[in-house]
């Protein structure tokens, strides 16, 4: 039995979800929504019991000081509860965890219950995967759903993905099987530079999330974060001639698959972010295109992009909703 006491009644409430693991490349989901914690000062509310769905030799628990006195943080999932202000105002209900490690089934359930508990209208699960991405172009983010009717409102995809899948896909599967309208939101990650943090990733989620949900994000640093990584790669890939030369192939491939998508609808859809921010008093951090990639400027931490793969070879995570 789910017991939320401390829980006030919620507006238009929309869960939105990340886990670290498999679905996470570069970190860029968990960081998007933790960062949402971060900037609305989320409460956090409920945590499942890290026993029923965690193998803690795979995800440890870790030890701390606090005020003298060793403490013990266990791997879970918790909820957290925002409150948007402005005319418009509504709830977020944020789920961050770790991908669980047993009782996939019992652990969507379990969301649920707290969903239907709370009137949650719509779930969106934040996810990231490994692709042949150039780190110089704008981040792709692919929405999808299973409900053909959501599909067509909302302007996405409708998953038609075969394979092995996460705990994305299988809460996804778990909302639509419930009747709970759900949507995966995908960050493909340059698999050559996967290491976390990837701030540009996270950034595309955000903007893709605030655009779904019509609702502003503060920002904050991620902007400036985003261009000083873009910079950092761009230094460091400049310093191996092969990777420069693979990042060039991967470019132009993209370039020319894009080129029949420069349309009206894109170019609408920024200028409406264009005139949301001004509205609200602009972004803290500068300037991004409509998915989330920075305007280049600034430096960062060098971090190496491991070489690229040779052909034939295995290149990294599959994209899966």
């Amino acid at each position: 039995m789910i017991e939320l006491e401390g829980v006030p009644e919620l507006i238009d409430p929309v869960m939105v979800a990340a886990f670290e693991g498999w679905n996470d490349a570069g970190d860029a989901a968990s960081t998007a929504v933790a960062h949402l914690e971060r900037e609305w000062k989320g409460e956090v509310f409920a945590a499942l019991d890290a026993e029923d769905y965690y193998d803690f030799q795979v995800n440890r628990p870790t030890v701390f000081m606090d005020g003298g006195v060793r403490k013990i943080t266990w791997p879970t999932t918790r909820l957290s509860v925002v409150r948007i202000g402005g005319d418009k105002p509504r709830d977020l209900v944020l789920v961050r965890g770790i991908e669980p490690s047993m009782r996939w089934r019992s652990f969507c359930n379990e969301l649920l219950g707290f969903a239907h508990e709370l009137g949650v209208e719509l779930v969106v699960i934040l996810g990231a995967l490994l692709g042949d991405t150039p780190h110089t172009r704008p981040v792709p983010i692919s929405g999808t759903t299973s409900d053909p009717d959501l599909a067509r409102r909302m302007d996405l995809e409708e998953t038609k993905y075969e394979g092995p899948t996460g705990i994305v896909g299988v809460l996804q599967e778990a909302c639509t099987h419930a009747g709970v309208p759900a949507v995966s939101l995908w960050a493909a990650v340059p698999h050559y530079v996967s290491q976390p943090p990837n701030p540009k990733a996270t950034l595309a989620l955000l903007n893709r999330l605030e655009d779904l949900i019509d609702v502003r994000i503060p920002l904050g640093e991620l902007p400036e974060d985003a261009r000083a990584w873009q910079v950092g790669v761009d230094q460091l890939a400049a310093e191996d001639s092969e990777v420069a030369e693979y990042v060039q192939t991967l470019e132009e491939a993209r370039d020319t698959a894009e080129l029949p998508e420069a349309s009206g609808e894109a170019i609408a859809r920024e200028f409406e972010r264009y005139l949301r921010r001004r509205d609200g008093g602009g972004t803290a951090g500068g300037a991004t295109h409509a998915d989330g990639s920075p305007f280049p400027r600034g430096s960062g931490e060098r971090t190496r992009p491991p070489k690229p793969p040779k052909p034939g070879t295995d290149d990294g995570d599959t994209s899966e909703d």
